[in-house]
């Protein structure tokens, strides 16, 4: 159950259109949602939720409905959210709040949107939840992280770096119409964007995505896009040769 009352609602941003918190491995739940940008601009966003035992950790966060939190405390408690992404957070400030929950995000995250950060994402120090492990880039202009779940033959977890499309569900008619010029095609890719923000100048995020190819996992879900279910590290590997090899 939740463990906090808001009394300042309007503090936080609404919560936006989503589906309903689907079970896509066993303890490992997806929520598929919106973001609106601007007027005629919205895009899609995910959220995913990691049970462990009776407690939850929230990864890329997302507000949903009062239908779709009551569906969420059913599932356990609400103890920790993880950002690993520089560009997100919107969300996170509303789950600590309410939920009175520990808020992850890697050394140097941004405070705003969002909460500071009460644990640290290490590369050596354990995760809220079992059978996981937390790659950081080092290459990169601004602290970003990738989750490894090692359970139901991998499940790699990621923000932006990396996303995969598989349909436009719940973006706008003026977005469907943006995105595959801005790079964004329906399979696997590099998010774009991000690379271009995040890449120092005279620098390469090359060699920091070659270590996520050194975890073996078969499944991938990101903060944008649809669930890679099976086959998931050869998309990875081509969306990363298309990044940085077939240039």
């Amino acid at each position: 159950m939740a463990s906090t009352d808001l009394k300042n609602q309007g503090r936080y941003p609404p919560p936006s259109p989503h589906d309903p918190i689907e079970e896509v491995f066993p303890d490992v739940f997806m929520v598929r949602g919106s973001l609106q940008m601007t007027r005629l601009m919205r895009i899609n966003r995910n959220m995913v939720v990691v049970r462990n035992g009776d407690e939850l950790t929230v990864i890329n966060s997302m507000r949903l409905t009062e239908q779709g939190e009551q569906a969420l405390d059913a599932l356990g408690q609400v103890r920790h959210v993880l950002r690993p992404g520089y560009y997100h957070g919107r969300d996170d400030r509303y789950y600590k709040d309410k939920y009175g929950a520990k808020f992850w995000a890697p050394e140097g995250a941004r405070t705003e949107p969002g909460p500071p950060a009460d644990r640290v994402i290490c590369e050596d120090q354990p995760l809220p939840f079992a059978n996981a492990r937390a790659l950081l880039f080092k290459q990169s202009r601004f602290p970003e992280a990738v989750i490894m779940l090692e359970q139901h033959g991998g499940i790699l977890l990621t923000c932006d770096c990396l996303q995969h499309y598989t349909d436009r569900r719940f973006t706008s008619l003026v977005t469907k119409i943006m995105l595959p010029t801005m790079g964004f095609p329906l399979r696997m890719l590099v998010g774009p964007m991000w690379l271009k923000a995040l890449t120092p100048s005279g620098g390469s995020l090359h060699p920091d995505f070659e270590r996520i190819m050194n975890f073996e996992f078969e499944h991938f879900i990101s903060a944008h896009g649809s669930l890679c279910r099976g086959g998931a590290r050869e998309k990875v590997r081509m969306a990363i040769d298309k990044a940085f090899v077939e240039k």
